[in-house]
């Protein structure tokens, strides 16, 4: 892009059309930027902040980053900034909590430059004019899609809009689903982010399309492996399995949008999300049935994963972990078990993926009945032909050299995660190395790479796990025997039982499976557990016992002395390497750029990954791709693949339409300056019968907030409703709203917290000492119902499960609080939009809180506020410890400098600083033997 189309001489790296298109855009007017995944986003937004970087004389903030952005925007500011050789460019400066000193943040801001600040350390900076909103440059708002009306992003964007009418602000995501869920979420979301244009880029955009569709296309060729049938028919019973779960799921609970629920939608990676935000608001009240079948479609989906990702021996050891976890304990008799077990399907998959490990061979002798097992170890189909295609790339190579260009010779694979990039790597080293056995007449023959070797190693591993894990159950059954041996229910104790379990009756049924003697299911129905006979156990290890080539080749893995570090390691040629790497969305595009590769095997299938090398390819002329796609044919793979692309292009197509129709939002001045006379007479309270004085002040309501509180969507709604808030270190109380009324806030999770740990009841003690109407607020959540019945069973102990006992839940512990307290008000509220209402009517005809004499409150009357900034954790971790109390834990606090100086202290160093029952509390505490707990 020439420099006279740029405001400031600076290089970019756009070498797209639409980019450029994009960029110039971005420039001219603020909007809301929607693009599709692999389109280069990071790119973009870099190249933006570099331009603006260039310039030396901005304040711009980057918000809602994640460190690895962070990472990325500072090199790639960098390197800018080296490029262009812009004297005035800074580069990024991340401010997240690592930065406490409030006159460092000060003097940085005062500077200008590029900062990438965590929400919550942005939002109080903006309220406490740290940070001033009419001195910022502008905004650059990352993962818009996640900006909904209660998040801190929307608070941050209305602060700095109210005040700052100018800046701009530039908003990206490349997620196009959440703009597509409720009613016109798009408009909802650019009312969100203050912003009246919205730009699309799918990847069917005529200027993408012809961006990415020129004449340098990367050569691609597509590969679909056949299944083998015994992955076939596991695919299609576990399928059968989720089609039943989701049934069931339908029939016992009626009355909900149920459209989505089907076998279409449960290959989706938020099929679990979806259901439980359905459930959720009745989740208390949903059958124990539901729940586990809720939990059962998650374990089911990862399996529809696992048979085409795991190797056939790490299938069936993940089976009998599922299957060790699913089932009651041995000799229990509830009836707990998922009920996909109980179903064919699930004998199928348990049977079938036993038989791609091994199968059973009558002896040769035919007066024994024992058959022997021998091991079968089918291989994955992708590994014969990734083989395949590394040794036609060798050929390649070798017949055909091809031109030399910008590309490395590197061949990289993509794969989904890295326990296959794993999988495969053992596979890459071990596929020439053929274990010799007995039975090896055919030596003469050419050798095919083969995973043999590895898939024995693997065998020998699962048997010896196998061995260990019928140990700990039969301990567990042995246990759990006597336990029922001295039961009373006559159905338990039948006397048939000793020491053994007829064989009937037991969960686990050793020997059977292959042998018919027993079938493969327990008395209830279930699937049961398959244990192999120790003999044939014996056969199965004496077929994979290591041979002396396997032998060998172990050892030679191993050495790698250091300190002859030349004669084993030395730097590859580029040429020579294979990167064998997992998807890892935007960082991607830096494999690609770093590695250069010139033959990219997809492993598996990714959309947004092909979009990357399109955009890598048509980025550089010089630089030659070809590009195998492999996937299963007929599978889950390809369904969830097709599924992905058909979503995305939906909820554009969607975006679209939704634009077309919408109308401007006059989002600007929506909270901006309010009519004059609207805030007088706003504040005139009318209600001024029966004594009450007319409050007529012009200046809004204040709140004075404790900081921490910025976690919850509360101080955002306060704001909303035209509150000031004034964010504080508070020491007493969350919420001041008058100086008599103080309000501690409590979610129904904090609240069980503090009930456990005896928080609440010194935090009640303090707010009596310095006001006069302390208030306890229990706030639910508004997608959630509103009552405590979900929740008796959290906070109940251990030995509430026997019925005998009264649990001693939640609804007691608050009557004990009021019972301690009973001047303590408690208010219910049903979510933060109904707090945010009672408190603007608790602060009607009630004084503005002082926020200097609220962060007064409980700290030390001749100290000074400034120097009690303490850190907060080890802070709160001391103020636990027993005989340390909100008055002498200041004294420790300033005399130490950690935990560790504290817990080291004798009796006498503890003694002149907190007295001396105090001083015997904490040494006994710190110096207490843990496993000589009597004493």
């Amino acid at each position: 892009m020439s420099a006279s189309n740029a405001p400031q001489p600076v290089k970019l790296s756009l070498p797209l059309e639409y980019q450029q298109h994009l960029f110039q855009e971005l420039r001219a007017e603020d909007e809301l930027v929607v693009i599709a995944k692999g389109l280069g986003l990071m790119r973009l937004v870099t190249n933006l902040l570099h331009s603006y970087d260039a310039a030396g004389n901005n304040l711009i903030i980057v918000v809602g980053a994640e460190d690895r952005e962070n990472a990325w925007i500072g090199e790639a500011l960098a390197e800018s900034a080296a490029i262009s050789g812009a004297p005035k460019a800074r580069g990024l400066t991340v401010v997240n909590t690592d930065f406490t000193s409030v006159a460092a943040r000060e003097k940085m801001y005062a500077k200008g430059g590029i900062y990438s600040i965590t929400s919550r350390i942005l939002v109080v900076d903006l309220l406490t004019s740290l940070l001033d909103p009419e001195t910022i440059t502008g905004l650059v708002v990352l993962h818009a899609d996640k900006v909904i009306a209660t998040s801190l992003e929307a608070f941050i964007l209305r602060v700095y809009r109210q005040k700052n009418k100018n800046g701009f602000l530039k908003a990206f995501s490349d997620n196009p689903d959440p703009f597509t869920i409720g009613f016109s979420p798009l408009a909802t979301i650019m009312r969100n982010l203050f912003l009246r244009k919205a730009s699309l880029w799918p990847r069917f955009h005529v200027t993408v399309a012809s961006s990415l569709e020129g004449k340098k296309k990367a050569e691609v060729i597509e590969l679909e492996v056949p299944m083998t049938d015994a992955m076939r028919e596991i695919q299609t019973a576990i399928m059968e399995c989720v089609e039943v779960s989701i049934h069931e799921l339908k029939k016992g609970n009626t009355g909900l949008e149920m459209d989505d629920w089907n076998l279409d939608s449960a290959l989706l990676k938020n099929f679990d999300v979806m259901v439980r935000r359905q459930l959720d608001p009745n989740w208390h009240r949903v059958s124990w049935k539901t729940k586990q079948i809720v939990s059962d479609l998650t374990v089911l989906r990862g399996l529809l994963h696992s048979i085409l990702a795991l190797d056939c021996v790490s299938f069936l050891q993940h089976l009998d972990t599922i299957h060790a976890a699913h089932s009651p304990q041995p000799g229990s008799t509830r009836q707990s078990q998922s009920p996909w077990l109980f179903l064919d399907a699930a004998h199928t998959i348990f049977e079938t993926a036993k038989r791609r490990v091994y199968a059973s061979n009558a002896k040769a002798n035919a007066k024994s009945s024992i058959e022997s097992l021998r091991p079968v170890l089918e291989e994955q189909p992708k590994w014969a032909l990734l083989a395949e295609i590394l040794e036609e790339i060798d050929r390649d190579l070798y017949f055909d050299p091809p031109m030399r260009d910008d590309s490395n010779g590197t061949i990289l694979i993509m794969c989904s995660d890295t326990a296959t990039t794993r999988q495969l790597r053992d596979y890459l080293q071990t596929m020439h190395v053929e274990p010799k056995t007995e039975s090896d007449a055919k030596q003469n023959k050419e050798h095919k790479p083969s995973g043999a070797f590895m898939m024995r190693r693997k065998l020998r591993n699962y048997l010896n796990w196998k061995k260990e894990f019928a140990q700990v159950s039969n301990a567990l059954l042995t246990e759990n025997q006597k336990a029922l041996e001295g039961a009373v229910d006559p159905r338990i104790a039948q006397g048939g039982y000793k020491g053994r379990a007829p064989a009937n009756k037991r969960r686990r049924v050793r020997g059977g499976g292959t042998t018919g003697s027993a079938p493969g299911r327990t008395a209830n129905g279930s699937v049961a557990q398959y244990f192999e006979k120790p003999n044939e156990v014996a056969d199965l290890m004496d077929e994979v016992r290591i041979t002396e080539e396997e032998a060998n080749q172990k050892a030679d893995i191993i050495a790698d002395p250091l300190e002859d570090m030349d004669d084993y390691f030395e730097l590859y040629e580029m040429q020579d390497l294979v990167v064998v790497h997992a998807y890892d969305g935007d960082q991607d595009e830096h494999v690609l750029e770093e590695v250069k590769p010139r033959y990219i095997i997809m492993y598996e299938p990714d959309a947004a990954f092909i979009r990357r090398i399109e955009v890598y390819r048509s980025s550089h002329n010089d630089r030659n791709v070809r590009v195998y796609f492999m996937f299963y044919g007929g599978s889950v793979e390809e369904q969830r693949y097709l599924a992905t692309i058909r979503r995305e292009k939906d909820a554009f197509t969607k975006l679209i339409k939704e634009r077309a129709s919408m109308s401007v939002v006059m989002t600007v001045d929506s909270h901006g300056a309010e009519d004059p006379q609207e805030a007088f007479l706003r504040t005139v309270n009318t209600r001024i019968a029966g004594g009450g004085r007319l409050a007529a002040t012009a200046q809004p309501p204040r709140v004075v907030v404790d900081v921490r509180e910025f976690r919850s969507s509360l101080p955002s709604l306060l704001h909303g409703r035209n509150m000031i808030i004034v964010p504080c270190m508070l020491t007493v109380g969350d919420y001041i709203l008058s100086p008599t009324i103080c309000v501690e806030r409590k979610s129904i999770s904090d609240l069980i917290g503090s009930f456990k740990d005896g928080r609440l009841y010194s935090q009640a003690e303090t707010m009596f000492q310095h006001y006069k109407n302390p208030m306890l607020l229990i706030e639910f959540d508004q997608n959630k119902s509103f009552t405590l019945e979900p929740f008796a069973d959290l906070s109940g102990n251990l030995k509430s499960v026997n019925p005998n006992e009264v649990p001693s839940d939640l609804q007691s512990k608050i009557v004990l609080l009021t019972l301690a307290f009973p001047k303590l008000r408690i208010i219910w509220s049903s979510s933060p939009y109904q707090t945010a209402e009672i408190f603007e009517a608790l602060k009607t005809q009630q004084d503005e809180p002082d926020p200097v004499a609220a962060v007064r409150a409980g700290l030390d009357k001749d100290m000074k506020a400034e120097d009690q900034a303490f850190n907060l954790e080890p802070h709160d971790m001391l103020s636990v410890v027993p005989g340390i109390t909100p008055k002498n834990i200041k004294n420790l606090t300033l005399v130490t400098e950690n935990i560790r100086e504290v817990a080291n202290m004798s009796k006498e160093e503890l003694e002149p600083h907190i007295g001396k029952e105090a001083a015997r509390q904490v040494y006994g505490f710190f110096n207490r033997n843990l496993i000589d707990i009597d004493d």
